[in-house]
């Protein structure tokens, strides 16, 4: 409904993860949400309707948020409309210092930290209780996963995922396409792509 006043949001992913995007998007004053998902049987998500499938989305007004998991998912299904309207949605309890610069389609949820310098790219995740430092540098279509602490002067690659509890010490650098296992620390340089894991970690053969 254009030109009414009305914030409408679209949110492709009719999830888990979808759920707490829809509630958040309330918390942000959306007064119209609905959702896309290409599985038929889902017709609903958090009391919100699933008006389709996804590629209905250039039939529908409205800004857009990918509420995808997967990062090289999420990223595919951004890029397929770049002409579309992407908010930042943040959750009133999450604490994010006056200088931090967060990309586009990128969402901050509950009780999440972000220090000041941080850089936060499009399209990311810093989910539920997860902090990043000061002067940290995550790159595009990454996932701090819940718990997970990225203590200062680091920077992540493009896509990737922060498992959940995970530690990454300061001044470390983790190059793009990489996955840390869930409660495993980085004291080191990750500069090869792949899943790492343990205390500290080690690439997974």
């Amino acid at each position: 409904m254009e030109g009414t006043g009305i914030k409408k949001l679209i949110i492709i992913g009719a999830s888990g993860h979808g759920k707490v995007v829809a509630d958040i998007a309330r918390l942000n004053g959306y007064q119209e949400i609905a959702f896309l998902d290409d599985d038929p049987a889902v017709k609903e998500c958090a009391g919100f309707p699933v008006l389709g499938p996804s590629g209905m989305l250039d039939e529908l007004d409205g800004e857009v948020f990918v509420a995808i998991g997967n990062c090289d998912i999420r990223k595919r299904v951004m890029e397929r409309s770049p002409h579309r309207l992407y908010p930042v949605l943040i959750h009133p309890g999450a604490i994010v210092a006056s200088d931090v610069h967060i990309g586009y389609g990128s969402v901050v949820m509950a009780g999440a930290v972000i220090n000041p310098g941080a850089e936060i790219g499009k399209g990311c995740i810093v989910n539920t209780a997860a902090s990043v430092d000061h002067d940290d540098v995550i790159s595009d279509y990454c996932h701090i996963a819940v718990g997970a602490h990225l203590c200062g002067k680091v920077a992540i690659g493009d896509e990737c995922w922060i498992g959940a509890g995970a530690i990454v010490s300061n001044n470390i650098s983790i190059c793009c396409c990489c996955m840390i296992g869930a409660g495993a620390v980085v004291v080191k340089d990750v500069v090869e792509s792949g899943v790492y894991i343990g205390v500290p970690v080690r690439k997974k053969k």
